[in-house]
């Protein structure tokens, strides 16, 4: 038996349920998780909730008329059952029922939505095994961008306008600020059944794509001028022509990549839900395995062709960066629809732009290292590292993101208390499944980083023979670089869901760019160790 005084915001026990109410008149339901059933006593004060000693008769009440006159006054709550669901699996995998649908309808017809079948218990092996190939196909796909970005650093626009490698990690990172961040959001939509039905999941659809676009187009916009301050401005050369150069590819590719993703992770989510997997698992590492190669590609494509534009049309890069900019409002307007993504068109901005600058920065290091003839095989790894990087820690927000959805839903149970400073030891060693998954994650970094080297040394790619130091370096920077993200994604969520901000849109651009700008510092100083303790090649390919 449970006690609630109408002068107290919570019950005499800890509670694990949901109180709802259906008509009016009607006693209000208490949902409790663990399927057991209680009846709950309203009671005037606090001090009805204290029970003396003595022994104690539970008797049953068949009926709300059969209670004397004299308790009228008093209101009583009947637990109603509900489908039995074991702790452990809840805290960990089970799907709840979307909450939002008890204040829909003051009936129980049988219009409401369908309830999303929960998925089996996770253990270590099925995350791994869920994780594993996206994982290497998202691996692959880094791989293949490395090679594209060793080929293209000796394209005429890339040796004309270094600059354009600074675009290079945030245009990258927009799979971590859009793409990454539209599955995980979507992810967590399905999870909880807010796209069960087909018009529910057409409003997710079209309101999403919308807001990708406007964020594409204006963080495009952005990293452009971030190439113009951190290229020329501090050397004091400053070329008009080469700089609407910058923005009319930045713009293009980002707008024309995230279109294209967007409607990728879509395509997934949709599909993963259908065949029983859990989209948190295989949406972010599929969204980074054609990100890179499409977004690279798109890059230097565009670029190339814009900048041979620069001798016969003086008007060409400016038209192609206001066409895009001029479709903006379009795209505002259809996001603003959508309740779910006004939210974060509105306050979604920060964490992008931010992230986008922190990439940025990572661009940097990569321009003026590339840009040294000494460390040209530094090319061909920067994607691989950042991607992995990347693509393990978005997996990882993702999951606890969803957690914390699913076990902080309104009307379902409290909040779980926000983690304020986490330790290497809860983060990777207690016995809850985000520390499970953080420990999975992080033992595919070493044979992962294995599979993607030999892959490049096979094809002869990149400027650096593979040396077992230069192996030893190389998987240190990248352990390391994973081993802070993890850390960060357990703490950073928790401390974003603690405050009220949706973990969905605000983690995954922080970490997967502090990933790039890692990445890329690790990669650097590699290189220029090896460099001056003479293990320095850069004949392998050439």
């Amino acid at each position: 038996m449970v006690l609630w005084s109408k002068e107290q915001d919570k019950p005499s026990e800890m509670s694990t349920g949901a109180i709802e109410t259906k008509k009016e008149g009607a006693p209000p339901a208490y949902h409790h998780t663990n399927g057991s059933v209680h009846p709950i006593i309203l009671t005037d004060s606090p001090e009805d909730l204290r029970p003396e000693a003595g022994d104690y008769e539970l008797t049953e009440v068949t009926s709300f008329s059969e209670r004397p006159e004299s308790e009228n006054d008093r209101s009583e709550m009947v637990v109603i059952d509900c489908r039995a669901n074991a702790k452990g699996q809840r805290e960990e995998d089970a799907l709840l029922e979307n909450a939002s649908q008890s204040n829909e309808s003051d009936d129980t017809s049988t219009d409401q939505s369908p309830v999303p079948s929960a998925p089996l218990k996770e253990t270590s092996l099925s995350i791994g095994l869920q994780v594993v190939f996206p994982f290497l196909l998202a691996g692959f796909g880094t791989v293949a961008a490395g090679m594209v970005l060793d080929i293209v650093q000796h394209w005429t626009v890339f040796t004309e306008v270094t600059e354009v490698f600074i675009l290079v990690p945030a245009l990258l990172g927009l799979k971590g600020n859009l793409e990454m961040t539209l599955a995980s959001r979507l992810s967590t939509a399905a999870n909880i059944g807010q796209m069960d039905t087909a018009k529910d999941m057409w409003k997710m659809i079209m309101g999403n794509l919308a807001l990708i676009q406007v964020q594409a187009t204006v963080v495009g916009f952005l990293a452009s001028i971030a190439a113009v301050i951190f290229g020329w401005i501090p050397e004091g050369h400053f070329k008009m022509g080469h700089a609407v150069l910058l923005c009319a590819s930045s713009v293009a590719t980002a707008f024309i990549a995230s279109l294209l993703l967007g409607l990728i992770m879509i395509g997934v989510i949709i599909g993963s839900r259908k065949v029983g997997i859990n989209p948190d698992n295989v949406a972010t590492p599929i969204a980074a395995s054609l990100g890179d190669l499409i977004t690279l590609s798109l890059l230097a494509g565009i670029s190339t062709g814009l900048y041979e534009q620069l001798e016969y049309n003086n008007y060409a890069n400016p038209l192609v960066c206001a066409f895009f900019v001029a479709l903006t409002p379009i795209w505002v307007l259809i996001a603003r629809r959508i309740p779910s993504t006004r939210e974060v068109l509105y306050s979604g901005w920060e964490p992008v732009i931010i992230a986008m600058a922190i990439s940025s920065v990572g661009g940097l290091i990569l321009d003026k290292t590339v840009s040294n003839p000494n460390f040209a095989g530094m090319a061909v790894f920067t994607p691989v590292i950042n991607g992995v990087g990347g693509n393990l820690v978005a997996v990882q927000a993702s999951r606890i993101s969803t957690y914390l959805h699913m076990n902080g839903l309104p009307m379902v149970e409290p909040s779980p208390t926000p983690k304020k400073c986490p330790t290497p030891c809860s983060t990777f060693f207690s016995s809850n499944v985000n520390s499970r998954s953080a420990r999975v994650l992080f033992l595919l970094v070493a044979p992962g980083h294995l599979v993607f080297l030999y892959t490049i040394s096979s094809m002869r790619a990149g400027h650096t023979t593979l040396t077992t130091i230069f192996i030893a370096f190389y998987m240190t920077a990248a352990l390391l670089q994973v081993l802070i993200l993890l850390y960060l994604a357990d703490w950073m969520v928790h401390w974003m869901w603690g405050r009220g901000m949706n973990p969905d849109n605000f983690s995954i651009p922080y970490l997967t760019a502090l990933g790039d700008l890692l990445g890329t510092g690790f990669l650097a100083l590699c290189f220029h160790i090896l460099w001056l303790i003479g293990d320095g090649d850069a004949d392998v390919g050439d």
